[in-house]
């Protein structure tokens, strides 16, 4: 029997902000193996295919049914993946043609993340032509880049990586870092983020390496045991990575270089939502499609048990509003263990990403963020600098303002 989800009857569209679903056009597929990537085990829900790409039918339908969920004219679609350049340019000149014919009067945005080693001339000639913002996987110099993120012949990344990084400056196309940060460049903060800098990035997203092993495989965020693996950043090595990494942003650099945790911390701190879900009070209102059209609760929970339905056979805000993918983004808040509700810092990480909460509480509750620590370091280091960034805010003056104030 088909599981469809039930929808609340009073609820049309349950989001008052976009409904968010990335699509993976080539499914898991990925032209590299890096060591963390939980994305390549997905490849063992769909046994009986070869090819996992997504086709015109299912392109078209994910086009309409996206644009026709949205309830204000400003839309983005995400290109993620596995890797979404495995799929030629032809099919995204498709897609492109597919938001023109059902996206008239909206203002349509298009982000396409990747590792970046299979851009061309022709791909970012593409890419500035038609306005596309793209979220690049790089972690950091070549050593600590080279660590973990190589190809499936075991051969380094990081060249073809900074090839991609020439091109797209070459094509003055808007990219975005998307940095991977593990028991390995956690330790250098310094050289880290200097490396961005000196590249000339200006956007830096840090995803924090948690990952679990059991029998010498990583294990599914939703199965519980298993131990972390080698390459999973210590809460220790997280907090104090932040706290580095701030000192040198909030001296030098606020207003000019954006890194997106301290952009939803300080989010957070003045009570706006957060531009990232990890950080917010609940999730739930950003999905993921796979190749086929399966619609799951998140990229992070690509499991049987958290699928929605098909974009085939389903209706997108259905999906998206049913009980069971409201009660997903509730329980983010609603299950938070004792430690978190009554810590002073729960305003500024709200419990973090579900799928890290592994770890037990002082008191042994189940369900403890497992980076906790490192945030609670973190927030401890940043709190007189995100006090005095806020109130700037409240008052209409720039947060840059807090360079030059503790300088005194």
């Amino acid at each position: 029997m088909e599981n469809k989800p039930n929808v609340r009857p009073e609820v049309s569209n349950p989001f008052g902000r976009p409904v968010y679903v990335m699509a993976k056009p080539a499914g898991p597929t990925c032209n590299l193996a890096c060591s963390y990537c939980y994305y390549l085990e997905k490849k063992g829900l769909y046994p009986d295919d070869n090819k996992l790409m997504m086709s015109d039918t299912i392109l078209e339908t994910y086009i309409k049914k996206y644009i026709e969920a949205q309830t204000s004219p400003n839309i983005q679609f995400v290109w993620h993946g596995g890797e979404a350049t495995i799929r030629p340019i032809e099919f995204y000149r498709k897609a492109i043609a597919l938001q023109a014919k059902y996206g008239q009067g909206m203002a349509i945005e298009n982000c396409l993340q990747t590792n970046g080693t299979l851009l061309t001339d022709e791909w970012c000639k593409f890419l500035h032509d038609n306005n596309w913002l793209v979220g690049l996987s790089i972690d950091g110099p070549e050593e600590f880049h080279d660590e973990y993120r190589r190809d499936s012949l075991g051969k380094p990344t990081f060249l073809k990586t900074m090839r991609a990084v020439r091109l797209l400056d070459k094509y003055k196309v808007d990219w975005n870092a998307m940095a991977v940060i593990n028991d390995y460049n956690a330790d250098y903060p310094e050289e880290f983020y200097n490396f961005f800098k000196n590249i000339g990035c200006r956007y830096i997203q840090f995803t924090p390496i948690v990952e679990r092993i059991s029998d010498g495989r990583l294990m599914p965020v939703n199965k519980k045991g298993g131990n972390v693996s080698e390459m999973t950043v210590s809460p220790e090595q997280w907090g104090d990575f932040l706290c580095r990494v701030f000192d040198m942003w909030v001296k030098e650099d606020v207003g000019k270089v954006f890194i997106q945790i301290f952009d939803a911390t300080l989010a957070n701190w003045i009570g706006v939502m957060p531009g990232v879900c990890s950080m917010a009070k609940t999730c739930g209102h950003a999905a993921v499609m796979e190749w086929n059209g399966d619609v799951y609760s998140c990229d992070h929970f690509v499991f049987p048990e958290y699928r929605l339905g098909n974009i085939l056979s389903d209706n997108l805000i259905s999906m998206m509003g049913s009980d069971r993918q409201l009660k997903f983004g509730e329980d983010k808040r609603d299950k938070l263990p004792r430690q978190c509700t009554e810590c002073q810092f729960l305003f500024a990480c709200n419990g973090e990403c579900p799928k890290n909460r592994f770890a037990v509480s002082a008191d042994g509750e189940q369900g403890l963020n497992y980076l906790c620590q490192g945030y609670r370091r973190f927030f401890h280091h940043a709190k007189p600098y995100m006090d005095f960034m806020a109130d700037e805010l409240r008052n209409k003056r720039p947060p840059s303002r807090v360079m030059t104030h503790f300088r005194k």
